[in-house]
This record gives structure tokens, C-alpha cells and sequence, in this order.
């Protein structure tokens, strides 16, 4: 089991850069794949990026593409989600999210644990 705890959410203007962290606690970072979602007010939770658990297969959202990077330091046992040139329509609660399933995905019901969520907001 695994115990995953966000940061970093902010009030940022738009064209701003933002750095999430998900800190993981429990045995066996590595052998999960993680994955950022996030739940933008009155809407449904979606995909934004996801990271294999050895880091080599990335897969993002074509909202975020060429903005977003993930990234896993397994030594610290956390990941992350670098967000650049942020938007007004990027404001939401994001939620990491790890999964021990054998391949990575972008479906939320292929994770299994889930962080509490940190509130990104975006002024125009």
C-alpha cells in the first residue's frame, strides 16, 4: 500500500509556471506507475499526465502536451507535474494517483491510490 500526499498547488496569473509534488510513503515506489489527474469546478475528474514506473513511457493530455512534464525521483519516492505557460482553464484540484497495474494507463480506474489533491488556481 502506498500513502500519497500532493503539494505545491497555488494562485498563480496566467503564463506562470507551477511545480506539483506528490510525496509517496510506503514500501515500493518504484513498482508503481503514477499519474497526475486533476477536477476543475463542476466538471468531471480527468487524465493530465501519466509516468511508467521505471520512467520511461510518459503519456499527457492534449491540453497539456508541450506544457506539462511529469516526472518520478524513485529515490525520494515522489513525482511531479512542472507546468508551464499555466492557463486560466488549467485551474483545478489535482490529484496523484499511483497504480500497480502491469501497464500504465490513462484511466482513472486503473489507479489505486489517490492524494488528497492540491487546488491549482489560474487568473487571467
Amino acid at each position: 500500500q502506498v500513502q500519497l500526499v500532493e503539494s505545491g498547488g497555488r494562485l498563480v496569473q496566467a503564463g506562470d509556471s507551477l511545480r506539483l509534488s506528490c510525496a509517496a510513503s510506503g514500501r515500493s515506489f518504484s513498482r508503481y506507475h503514477m499519474g497526475w489527474f486533476r477536477r476543475a469546478p463542476g466538471k468531471e475528474r480527468e487524465f493530465v499526465a501519466a509516468l511508467s514506473r521505471n520512467g520511461g513511457i510518459t503519456s499527457y493530455a492534449d491540453s497539456v502536451k508541450g506544457r506539462f512534464t511529469i516526472s518520478r525521483d524513485n529515490a525520494k519516492n515522489t513525482v511531479y507535474l512542472q507546468m508551464n505557460s499555466l492557463k486560466p482553464e488549467d485551474t483545478a484540484v489535482y490529484y496523484c494517483a499511483a497504480s500497480n497495474q502491469p501497464i500504465v494507463g490513462v484511466s482513472s480506474d486503473r489507479y489505486n491510490y489517490w492524494g488528497q489533491g492540491t487546488q491549482v488556481t489560474v487568473s487571467s
